[in-house]
């Protein structure tokens, strides 16, 4: 592709023919990214916001399955590469990419406007201290832009009644997301643990939480494991990735 930038690259998503463009100066997207994009249980009428896009790996993997999608991206330069990776894929009737804070939500958004919202935030907390020490592309994995608290606050406030939550985050974290969901009206209904190998702890989770459920009836789906014992992916990971 001619138009592409020092540093880009052209990566196969291995989804309807799409393609996402990367770039080594910018967070590119990781395997938690394609994990929470097929944990959805999606409808075809749905409006879907993704919390935090990236590049747009995630509304580009998901479009053959809803009505529309709004990507929401602070950094700049990754806005830009996901507009030009809508673009490139010719998805533009169908996604629409936001460079904007989503802790500024009610300047953004109108409320309750959407059915499902995605997110792969931000998993680790700043400690005192640690924010000099933190640079580069690893600070798009800690807690400068957007907490725990931030991301489910705005989920709560861009979904309808009755509308779903669906994030990966650390597991370690489950206590203090039960917690925050459940001071935002948002009640867990599935919950997956994701493992490493098989006897290793947990050490991602992916939740469904719906916006004014009953608590109750959580169900709790078999873990997904990442590779086997010899390192190379598992089955279900291989299904995943091939769609």
């Amino acid at each position: 592709m001619k138009n592409l930038g020092t540093g880009e690259r052209i990566d196969d998503l291995m989804r309807s023919g799409r393609v996402i463009i990367q770039s080594e100066q910018e967070f590119c997207f990781s395997m938690d990214s394609v994990l929470i994009a097929h944990f959805p249980k999606y409808k075809k009428n749905a409006r879907v916001i993704d919390l935090g896009t990236g590049t747009g790996v995630i509304p580009l993997l998901i479009a053959d399955e809803v009505k529309e999608i709004c990507a929401v991206e602070l950094n700049s330069r990754a806005a830009g590469l996901a507009r030009r990776n809508v673009e490139l894929n010719g998805l533009t009737e169908k996604i629409s990419v936001v460079e904007g804070d989503y802790r500024k939500h009610r300047e953004l958004f109108k409320a309750e406007s959407f059915d499902l919202a995605i997110a792969n935030p931000p998993y680790t907390p700043l400690r005192n201290g640690e924010a000099n020490k933190i640079s580069g592309i690893a600070r798009a994995r800690h807690e400068f832009t957007a907490t725990l608290e931030d991301v489910v606050t705005a989920a709560r406030y861009v979904l309808k009644f009755h509308g779903a939550f669906c994030m990966i985050h650390l597991a370690s974290r489950l206590c203090e997301i039960v917690d925050a969901l459940k001071r935002h009206q948002m009640e867990m209904k599935r919950l997956r643990m994701i493992q490493p190998k098989i006897g290793c702890d947990a050490n991602l989770i992916m939740l469904e939480a719906i916006v004014g459920a009953n608590a109750g009836n959580l169900k709790i789906m078999p873990p997904l494991i990442v590779h086997n014992d010899d390192g190379s992916y598992t089955n279900e990971i291989y299904k995943i990735y091939n769609g």
